[in-house]
């Protein structure tokens, strides 16, 4: 079956989302800058402060990215509005889709790679980007499980819960990589070397992180009805 979407006003209602919540976003680049000022001193104390820092910049940044673009839409009832715009559900699906990813791959990215810039031109071992991308690589996959719920699930207090869950799950994941002696060694090293337990989980995050995002598209798009 042929897709007959309405891509300017996809567009407009990406737009809008982004337009809306742009100087949040710098906000938390901000943090983030700040975060690894202190990670690029390379100290125990301010390594420790930096990291817990970056990881609640990012986790921040996931979070605001759904609240503010679905919760808080629903919670104010804009659908109706929506609703009187020439969109289909599927249209609103990869409206809404879009503009999530767009609020939250953009601080994600940015951050993300100036976590591996004073990795690398700092004192920092320079295997800790590996452990980095891993670390990157659980939180995107936390943010797709949770956008997901959130494209699904109206509760409030549901999606409150996924999104706290999928990110506490961080320190354990952590520890996790910690306890895998190719993961370890590497990130106390100065070569950035890829292991095949390393390629294992990044490969398997990325791929679940897609099937989650892939999987919305086709539930929500395949709806009749807003309702």
């Amino acid at each position: 079956m042929k897709l007959d979407l309405n891509w300017p006003t996809i567009r407009l209602l990406v737009v809008k989302d982004w337009q809306l919540f742009q100087k949040q976003l710098a906000a938390y680049v901000l943090g983030g800058i700040v975060a690894l000022g202190f990670l690029g001193l390379a100290k125990p104390w301010a390594f420790y402060i930096g990291s817990l820092l970056l990881i609640i910049v990012q986790v921040a940044v996931a979070c605001f990215a759904i609240s503010t673009s679905l919760l808080i839409e629903r919670k104010e009832q804009t659908l109706a509005f929506v609703m009187s715009l020439p969109v289909s559900p599927l249209d609103f699906t990869i409206a809404k889709l879009a503009g999530n990813l767009l609020t939250f791959l953009v601080p994600f990215a940015v951050i993300g790679l100036a976590t591996l810039l004073v990795i690398l031109s700092t004192p920092l071992p320079d295997g800790l980007v590996v452990f980095a991308l891993l670390l990157f690589g659980h939180i995107l996959l936390a943010y797709c499980a949770s956008l997901t719920v959130a494209m699904q699930v109206e509760s409030e207090g549901w999606n409150t819960f996924v999104m706290i869950a999928s990110m506490v799950l961080i320190n354990p994941f952590i520890m996790l990589l910690g306890q895998i002696e190719s993961i370890r060694e590497v990130g106390r090293g100065e070569a950035i070397v890829w292991s095949g337990d390393a390629v294992l989980i990044l490969s398997a995050q990325l791929l679940l992180g897609l099937a989650l995002l892939a999987f919305t598209a086709w539930w929500n798009g395949r709806k009749p009805a807003f309702y």
